[in-house]
């Protein structure tokens, strides 16, 4: 809850904040693939699905 208040508070809308906060929430268990292309597709895949935008290569 605190997260979500801190990034509306720096513009973020209310909608990225919970899909970043989803998306941070299940890079705790693809940060546990020891293959590295496979996280990266993982990883593009989720954000993919959350409509968020990491704007740099996974």
């Amino acid at each position: 809850e605190s997260a979500m208040f801190y990034m509306q508070q720096r513009g973020i809308p209310k909608k990225e904040a919970k899909a970043l906060l989803m998306y941070a929430f299940t890079s705790e268990v693809t940060n546990s693939i020891k293959i590295p292309e496979l996280k990266a597709k993982i990883g593009r895949i989720i954000a993919d699905k959350l409509g968020v935008n990491m704007g740099f290569d996974l």
